[in-house]
């Protein structure tokens, strides 16, 4: 029976299943993409990977579960860099470049244990970070905004269930981000620790994102007295997030490739 191969990865529960994109049809691939990522009658994702080889590392889209188009994902690359790492059993210390539609992610292998994988990966700078007033439900709000390769809403103050499917979910479709944006409710706990609950374009709530930590430590860094080298807390953990003064974000985590799963085409 005609299949195709997908491997699963996650890190911190941010899961994504991985494809060669030789194997599938471009026309297609939104729909395939909403196929595999269904929770109860596919494999299960947040987003679908197709991959292909490149210099250093590979090449990667990235198709979110609800098929729509996504041009980077923090625990995404670090997930494929982990699938990779596996497969050609590289050893700490190597370095993989993931190509993205954002550009270039390089990530270094810190640690492996098992098939946990930790990685630090250079996510480029924050761009177009700015604070602005929008009205969300008849109420006047200040969010930060700013890209990190893909767009970003950060809502400083309490990261509650109820503001997250409230505030979070209509701010990821405001007419203010006419393609949609990932929204992260980001609680400073200290200067040395930032909270967050993120509501992720194209998916809804997930446990955990790297480019949400990632706007989240600058949002909290430029506007909510958090030091530029933070620990960021999802539900699903911890990661660190290091905004340096060349301007550069560096993200700090790790993933974990758990399953190969043979996709049956009929």
């Amino acid at each position: 029976m005609p299949s195709i191969a997908l491997a699963k990865a996650h890190a911190y529960g941010n899961d994504f299943l991985i494809a060669d994109d030789a194997s599938v049809d471009a026309r297609d691939a939104a729909e395939f993409a909403r196929r595999v990522c269904d929770r109860h009658r596919g494999v299960g994702a947040d987003g679908l990977m197709l991959t292909s080889p490149a210099e250093g590392g590979a090449r990667m889209q990235l198709l979110n579960a609800d098929g729509s188009y996504s041009e980077v994902s923090g625990n995404g690359v670090r997930c494929l860099a982990a699938w990779l790492a596996m497969r050609e059993e590289r050893a700490p210390g190597a370095i993989i470049t993931i190509l993205t539609d954002a550009g270039p992610k390089r990530l270094e292998l810190l640690e492996r244990d098992g098939a946990r994988l930790t990685f630090v990966a250079e996510m480029g700078p924050p761009t177009e970070l700015r604070e602005v007033d929008l009205d969300v439900g008849g109420t006047r709000l200040r969010v930060v905004v700013l890209r990190v390769g893909n767009p970003q809403c950060v809502v400083l103050g309490p990261a509650t269930a109820d503001r997250l499917h409230t505030l979070a979910s209509a701010l990821a479709v405001h007419p203010f981000f006419p393609a949609g944006t990932n929204v992260e409710l980001a609680d400073v706990v200290s200067p040395d620790e930032v909270r967050i609950l993120i509501w992720e374009r194209g998916v809804g709530p997930t446990e955990s994102s790297g480019t949400g930590a990632c706007a989240a430590a600058v949002a909290a860094a430029a506007f909510g007295g958090a030091r530029r080298d933070v620990a960021v807390v999802a539900p699903g953990g911890r990661q660190r997030v290091t905004w340096s003064l060349d301007d550069n974000l560096r993200l700090t985590g790790w993933a974990e490739v758990v399953a190969d799963v043979s996709w049956r085409l009929a």
